[in-house]
């Protein structure tokens, strides 16, 4: 059989029912960035703009069948993991990625939905930082999920350089800290973190309450890589993708949460 001569970028993460995050949010950024979009769901949430308000999640064995259906038939340059419930489903995934050795994988560490609904059980923090970080071409925690993962506070933008360094000590091979919850001023100052040293992004901060950033960022990343571009390069487009969905951002809901506009922000050809 021929080789596809297409690229595919694939998410294994959480449904978002409301359509705003998770899966739903990964492959409308694949598409935006015209590349061909495979997803394996890990967990399946009833969730709008208001919160979460149930979480299933699907047996390994089918999770695996989704695996296997994308790994056998498609050419996937990079994998996106998401919202992984459990230390049950991150050791699977972990074993098929040690299997398939796809070429970058992009971890977004889903712990806490925007609504501040627990997205992971607490047995699986340390699966997570064993079994995945060590597997990671990079990683994309908020604070909030940089210091569940250090084990203490990130409290400024010091805190934050150093934040950068320990995650890269735990064996991810970049970092892109991402810097929103830190109330500092009209400037919202992420970081890109790797072997080479530490670069500051920073967009103005808009005013608004958001769902879908952290999806749509790792989704980002893991496009730009399939198109080609360096890891820094990827992560510095894909921060700038999301600032212009965040801008022509809508509100789809009966909340005031605002749902990224992937279309308006696609890069041109």
């Amino acid at each position: 059989m021929s080789d596809p001569a297409m690229i595919s970028a694939l998410t294994i993460a959480g449904s978002d029912s409301g359509g705003g995050a998770g899966i739903q949010a990964d492959l409308k950024t694949f598409a935006a960035h015209r590349v061909h979009g495979l997803s394996a769901i890990a967990a399946l949430t009833a969730q709008h703009t208001r919160g979460v308000t149930a979480v299933n999640v699907p047996p390994l064995d089918f999770l695996r069948a989704q695996l296997d259906a994308c790994f056998d038939d498609f050419r996937i340059g990079a994998v996106k993991l998401g919202m992984l419930a459990n230390a049950e489903v991150i050791e699977a995934v972990a074993s098929e990625l040690e299997r398939r050795r796809p070429g970058f994988m992009v971890l977004d560490p889903v712990m806490v939905a925007t609504s501040g609904a627990k997205l992971l059980e607490d047995s699986a923090l340390q699966a997570l930082r064993t079994r995945l970080l060590p597997l990671a071409s990079i990683v994309t925690p908020n604070l909030p999920e940089a210091e569940l993962l250090l084990g203490h506070p990130v409290a400024d933008r010091d805190a934050m350089h150093q934040a950068a360094q320990a995650l890269l000590a735990l064996g991810a091979r970049s970092v892109f800290l991402k810097g929103g919850h830190l109330p500092d001023g009209d400037t919202v100052m992420d970081l890109f973190a790797d072997a080479q040293g530490v670069r500051q992004i920073a967009h103005p901060r808009l005013q608004l309450e958001a769902h879908g950033t952290g999806c749509t960022l790792a989704s980002a990343i893991a496009a730009n890589l399939c198109r080609g571009l360096g890891l820094g390069e990827a992560c510095f487009a894909a921060s700038n993708y999301v600032h212009a969905a965040l801008k022509h951002g809508y509100r789809p809901g009966r909340s005031d949460i605002v749902v990224l506009d992937h279309y308006a922000a696609a890069p041109q050809p």
